[in-house]
């Protein structure tokens, strides 16, 4: 039998630590499940009391029996919880040194934004062995973004960020699946992953888009007056914004919080819900005058202006 037909084949870091907990579960679950069975059915047959038989019970009290059959179960649940949380764990450890990618999930496509500006649709093109991080966001419902050759899968939700990374190490055209429910053509919204060589994925850029996200974040920094408010100096109405992305910033409540991707949107279109001590909340809402590809943008300029990426 092949085994192709039920797995997908491993393409990633990620895939070949993955793939040995999920046969170690499936294993499990056969052993325990057609062991108990058989084991029950054999002794429900062999002592099952017969018409006349006359056979009272008999109260037998083992505790060594007792201990085994519940610290055994017991120790293998706990390693593979460990197994699992060890995974997990490598799975939002974020490299440093990744290839950051945007990506807008709407009915039913699939958005990409590339570091020099160049996009896609339903179609993602990575070098292979270079940790890809995916910066990702909703333009309307619950998504889901997925591809099972590299073991891999984050919800995409409206109105805030989520995050995923992996690193390719085959060559070649892996299917991508929007894994949650998001309407009438769900079934429709899928694509394909591109892993290439590095100096292909290079020669690739090169015929992109003469606008990054840094730039075009940039202009429309200047355009919507941004500047008026956030430049450098005491004497500015918002705090100024070089070097504060990866930093820690303290708010009027005392909370400190670490400026992230998540931080930095929702300061944007939300700009009253987490204002920085020591300044008014003046700033407007601009949920109505920028898109989720404006707000990406605007994201990826501050994040230009941090030593800290």
């Amino acid at each position: 039998m092949n085994l192709r037909m039920f797995i997908p084949e491993q393409a990633s870091t990620y895939a070949v630590k993955v793939d040995p907990l999920f046969y170690a579960l499936t294993a499990f679950t056969i052993v325990f499940v057609v062991g108990l069975t058989f084991l029950l059915i054999y002794l429900g047959l062999k002592y099952i009391q017969k018409p006349g038989s006359g056979r009272r019970s008999v109260h037998v009290e083992n505790m060594a029996l007792e201990l085994t059959w519940s610290a055994i179960p017991a120790v293998i649940a706990l390693g593979i919880f460990v197994w699992g949380a060890v995974l997990y764990y490598d799975y939002r450890n974020i490299p440093a040194n990744t290839l950051d990618i945007n990506v807008i999930g709407k009915q039913w496509m699939w958005k990409i934004q590339h570091p020099n500006g160049l996009r896609e649709v339903n179609e993602l093109t990575v070098p292979k062995g270079q940790p890809v991080k995916l910066t990702m966001t909703s333009q309307d419902v619950l998504h889901s973004f997925y591809i099972p050759a590299f073991r891999v899968k984050q919800d995409v939700l409206p109105a805030r960020y989520t995050t995923m990374w992996f690193e390719a190490t085959k060559v070649g055209t892996f299917p991508l699946f929007c894994a949650e429910y998001c309407g009438t053509e769900h079934s429709t919204m899928g694509g394909l992953v591109h892993v290439v060589e590095p100096a292909e994925y290079q020669q690739w850029l090169a015929g992109g888009p003469s606008l990054t996200p840094v730039q075009a974040g940039e202009a429309l920094f200047a355009s919507m007056g941004c500047a008026t408010c956030h430049a450098a100096g005491d004497a500015s109405r918002g705090p100024h914004l070089e070097g504060k992305f990866g930093a820690e910033e303290t708010l009027r409540d005392g909370t400190v919080l670490t400026v992230d991707e998540e931080y930095v949107r929702e300061s944007i279109m939300n700009p009253t819900a987490k204002v920085v001590k020591g300044y008014t909340p003046l700033m407007p809402n601009f949920t109505s005058q920028l898109n989720d590809e404006d707000v990406s943008n605007l994201v990826a300029y501050i994040k230009s202006l941090s030593a800290v990426n």
